[in-house]
């Protein structure tokens, strides 16, 4: 809530109590007035006609006799059944509002229940507690992806590593071992290496979303050209899977932004791409510029996606392939971090999957 709609808030409060006691005034003013109306009827009643002795005579009687205790009695009587209403009432509503509020900080299943006359503060708190279970569950949810993925990355460091020590015990033990020999056991060691590497950065990935804070230092970037130099350092890594990228870019692509944390956009995009296009196929990267804004499409040959996983393709420690294995993806943060910089941004991310397509659609303010 911004401080302004919260400022305005606090006057419509403001403005709500002080209507609240004129009313009260009102009120007790309008029973007194009564009070005295009827009270100088029955006195002008009582002189003016002869009434016979009985119940009648007897209370006029008495009301003239004692019209000043009659008056502060009935007054007082007004002023406690007014006073509930304006008051005691109040108070006990805002104690049942005060009881239901702190049992937001622990929802359960059971929904809040308050009187008639607070249907609209019932319907209001109990729309809070589903959001805050829907908040726990999701949370509950990213911490059991979180925590699973941590012991399989835990349980897959130990297969590169077992190699690595292997193979560099070999070269050790075994001085005589041909070049060819050696060179394979020395790649090999190399590869296991690498992987070791990137399953550490896996886990560096996980801690540094979860405690960061992201701050942007924006600038005016050419987005054609870090493109142009994504793609290219791309290259490799699409080749082994015979795969290629084409861009159809404007002459002029230029926003405001961070370029390096816009850069792992991109570069988590076209990362997803490459693990889950089909081979031989081509990513195609299109851009165009609208009245306000830059929209840009990756888009690849892929097995079309589900549309329950598809709504869950942004969440974090979410992966596509739910094997145990971490070689055909990582941690699940790629697309989640996307997210979370292109909305800092003050753009939005959205993925379609249709008919074995998979399109990721990027806008940013202009």
């Amino acid at each position: 809530m911004s401080e302004q709609s919260f400022s305005e808030k606090i006057k419509t409060c403001r403005n709500r109590a002080l209507k609240a006691w004129l009313h009260y005034l009102g009120y007790l003013c309008a029973w007194a007035a009564i009070l005295l109306l009827v009270l100088a009827s029955g006195v002008i009643l009582d002189n003016t006609f002869v009434l016979q002795p009985g119940a009648l005579y007897e209370v006029l009687h008495f009301v003239r006799s004692n019209v000043e205790i009659v008056f502060c009695v009935l007054l007082l009587a007004g002023w406690a059944v007014i006073s509930y209403f304006y008051i005691a009432r109040p108070i006990r509503d805002m104690e049942l509002l005060m009881v239901s509020t702190a049992a937001l900080a622990h929802p359960g299943d059971t929904p809040i229940r308050l009187p008639e006359s607070m249907k609209n503060a019932e319907n209001r708190l109990n729309l809070v507690r589903e959001q805050a279970l829907r908040n726990i569950q999701a949370a509950r949810d990213a911490e059991q992806r979180k925590n699973d993925l941590v012991v399989y990355l835990a349980h897959d460091l130990k297969t590169p590593l077992t190699s690595v020590i292997g193979y560099l015990t070999l070269l050790q033990d075994e001085p005589e071992l041909s070049p060819a020999m050696r060179a394979r056991y020395t790649g090999v060691a190399l590869e296991k290496a690498l992987r070791l590497e990137d399953l550490v950065n896996e886990f560096f990935d996980i801690t540094r979303f979860s405690l960061t804070h992201l701050e942007l230092e924006l600038q005016s970037v050419d987005l054609k050209r870090m493109l142009e130099q994504i793609v290219s350092e791309f290259e490799p890594t699409l080749r082994q899977k015979k795969m290629r990228c084409t861009l159809d870019l404007p002459q002029t692509l230029t926003v405001v932004c961070d370029p390096d944390k816009m850069a792992r956009v991109f570069d988590n995009l076209l990362n997803n791409a490459a693990h889950y296009a089909y081979p031989a196929s081509t990513v195609q990267i299109r851009a165009q510029q609208r009245e306000g804004a830059v929209v840009l499409t990756f888009q690849n040959a892929g097995r079309t996606i589900p549309a329950e996983k598809l709504k869950r393709m942004f969440d974090q420690f979410f992966r596509l392939d739910s094997s145990r294995g971490t070689d055909t993806g990582n941690a699940g943060l790629g697309l989640a971090i996307a997210r979370e910089i292109v909305e800092a941004h003050g753009g939005s991310i959205e993925a379609q999957s249709e008919q074995e397509t998979i399109r990721f659609t990027v806008t940013l303010p202009a």
